[in-house]
């Protein structure tokens, strides 16, 4: 429904060749110097929204995922985070405790994630008018000479990347949400990827794209790059890293894994010569240790992903019809 709306309402509305990219982040070619001669730097631009309930919960709150999440948009496109502006709808009655713990929280991730706020906005709506704390973020961050990350670089034979368990996160705060307990604690995957994409773009600058696969999951991403480089998606069941307690509360709760957010994984897609060895790259890295070759691009079912099963078979992956765990980022 989000991207029927996107299609139906917003580009028509603000259409232009840099919004029609439809990538997590704007990268801006902006005016030469005033000298007329010497280049200006290449900029990326993202915005986002958190809504999360609960506001905290086990490896994280929506402080840290207001960072984290603006820096990583930022981070798999190439760009070097820098800095970030946040707003705070706060609402009347929330107690000032509770917002100083998330302010100390975002300064925390802000000097992880080596980024500097720098501007911000504080409103507040009557009682009963909003959910305690909402934020709105925007970061700005430079994109190094000679890369051009886009999902229009997608190549049939191009291999895919996954840095590691699909799901941690959504199902984290479904399990405090629900009420959940497991024998194993089940917490967010919530961290910043910009060492990790440095790492792997100083392997190889050629990686085709990647994205952070947060609302929506690897399959939404997933859906997304087949569309856009109409370009068929094969990837392969036996290869998807999920943990056991993730994969167990997803049966309890009837979820596929596919679909759950993830706020501290990346997805690349990358040429096959070059495959192996960012896979081995990335497990080098603690934040891809259990990362996965998933599949791969194919000329075949254009627009579409499908995935071979554990016992052959192959079935389409589509997009989610609606919304499965509402509320989480």
């Amino acid at each position: 429904m989000t991207a029927d709306l996107i299609q139906r309402v917003f580009l028509p509305a603000f259409d232009n060749e840099i919004l029609g990219a439809l990538e997590d982040q704007a990268t801006l070619d902006l005016p030469l110097a005033s000298d007329g001669q010497s280049s200006a730097p290449r900029l990326a631009f993202s915005t986002d929204a958190f809504v999360v309930r609960p506001l905290f919960f086990p490896g994280g709150d929506i402080g840290r995922l207001a960072v984290y999440g603006t820096v990583n948009d930022l981070a798999v496109g190439g760009a070097i985070p820098q800095y970030l502006s946040a707003a705070f709808i706060l609402e009347e009655g929330t107690p000032i405790e509770m917002v100083q713990r998330i302010a100390d929280s975002m300064r925390e991730a802000c000097r992880r994630a080596k980024v500097q706020l720098v501007a911000g906005d504080t409103k507040v709506v009557d009682r009963g008018k909003g959910d305690q704390v909402f934020i709105t973020t925007a970061g700005i961050g430079f994109v190094p000479p000679g890369r051009t990350l886009s999902i229009r670089n997608i190549r049939p034979g191009d291999r895919i990347l996954l840095s590691g368990s699909m799901g941690d996160h959504g199902v984290a705060v479904m399990s405090v949400r629900e009420g959940l307990e497991f024998e194993t604690e089940l917490a967010s995957d919530c961290a910043p990827l910009t060492e990790l994409t440095e790492v792997l773009l100083a392997a190889c600058a050629h990686i085709r794209w990647m994205r952070d696969p947060t609302r929506g999951g690897v399959a939404t991403a997933l859906n997304e790059a087949a569309v856009a480089a109409n370009c068929g998606i094969r990837i392969f069941e036996r290869s998807l890293p999920v943990r056991p307690a993730v994969r167990a509360a997803c049966e309890m709760l009837g979820l596929d894994p596919l679909y759950v957010a993830n706020e501290g994984k990346l997805l690349a897609i990358v040429p096959a010569e070059k495959a192996d060895a960012l896979l081995s790259t990335m497990r080098g890295h603690s934040l891809g240790a259990e990362g996965a070759m998933i599949g791969e691009v194919v000329a075949d079912h254009p627009g579409m992903v499908a995935m071979k099963s554990l016992i052959g078979g192959e079935r389409i992956v589509p997009l989610l019809s609606g919304e499965q765990l509402p509320r989480i980022c």
